[in-house]
């Protein structure tokens, strides 16, 4: 009774959190976007200035920065694909990035047996079952977010303070590069900004000549390191769960698959990993059935290589091994 009780309790706290964080996100998004624009104003009128090479450096650094922005911004403005909508389409635009000519296309509903690039892999339909919160039918991988209140196409977790929204389908591509965009960014800033912050501690006693008041660029220096280590642990998890072939939901769901199927004394197979090199071709949709390499180091805006409604297995595969069907873990049901 008394363990029910505190069960409802931590639920009612987080739900309320939930609110809060909801309603709050636009403050914490505005909040970054100035951040991260101050900081890259910063680096380039403080740090930039000093370093060798700046026929190198600076395009170099200005593309990373222009990549960290707008893959922020894309994470934040892309919706990430609810099960209601239709699915998402190329633009024209400058930002859209052009797909190769492909011989053989992967298309969004396919049976099995079809191929992506020179190697075969088999593309099936997804499992479809109905959502308990929303009562509408939803394919596998799609899960109810609470803060939305809206099933999302290969949900991965709700981000409130970095973007506001869900990380799914259609915008998980580019938070990903978002985390490894401004590690490296915030990274070198720490790196190359060694003497600057010393000079704005008031140990070498250098007059300080430049714009960025000496409070704000220690601010910045101090942050960016911490960002570094922090974003780089959480960059770091998420590159791995691509690597394995899992979302953060998945990666929880798999864990218990594993304790279930070793308790029959089974194992359990992850049908979507093919492959550390051919789950990170496939999450970032390039290679020869897909876009072009420069698209990983060109803010460009790149449609993923499925609608949700069909994904990649193993060869042979139309469902995971060591899991029976109907087992598979849902969102789990709010306490009355």
């Amino acid at each position: 009774m008394a363990s029910r009780c505190v069960f409802r309790c931590f639920r009612t706290i987080e739900r309320w959190m939930d609110k809060f964080t909801g309603a709050a996100g636009p403050v914490f998004v505005t909040f970054a976007a100035v951040a991260l624009s101050a900081g890259v104003v910063c680096f380039f009128e403080v740090i930039q200035p000093d370093l060798r090479w700046p026929l190198v450096t600076i395009p170099l650094n200005a593309l990373v920065a222009c990549n960290m922005l707008v893959h922020y911004y894309l994470s934040c403005t892309v919706p990430p694909g609810f099960i209601d909508e239709p699915a998402q389409e190329s633009g024209e635009g400058l930002i859209w990035a052009r797909k190769r000519k492909r011989k053989v296309r992967l298309p969004n509903v396919v049976g099995n047996g079809h191929a992506h690039g020179d190697d075969e892999v088999n593309v099936t339909p997804a499992h479809i079952s109905r959502c308990k919160r929303c009562n509408q039918l939803r394919p596998e991988r799609a899960h109810h977010c609470r803060v939305c209140n809206r099933c999302v196409l290969k949900y991965d977790h709700h981000c409130p303070v970095r973007i506001n929204q869900c990380v799914g389908l259609y915008n998980e591509r580019h938070f990903v590069l978002f985390l490894i965009y401004i590690v490296i960014a915030t990274g070198f800033f720490a790196f190359a900004g060694y003497d600057k912050f010393w000079d704005s501690m008031g140990f070498t006693y250098t007059e300080w000549k430049y714009y960025t008041p000496v409070f704000a660029f220690s601010l910045f220096y101090i942050l960016s390191g911490v960002m570094c280590l922090a974003v780089g642990i959480m960059m770091s998890y998420h590159v791995w769960q691509v690597c394995m072939g899992e979302t953060s939901v998945d990666s929880h769901d798999h864990r218990v698959y594993r304790e279930v199927a070793k308790e029959r004394g089974g194992t359990f197979e992850n049908s979507y990993d093919l492959g550390k090199l051919k789950n990170l071709e496939i999450f970032f949709n390039v290679g020869q059935d897909g876009y072009p390499l420069y698209t990983l180091i060109l803010p460009l805006r790149v449609l993923p290589y499925t609608d949700g409604r069909s994904w990649p297995r193993k060869p042979g595969f139309s469902r995971h091994i060591g899991v029976e069907l109907g087992e598979e873990l849902t969102d789990d049901d709010d306490e009355e």
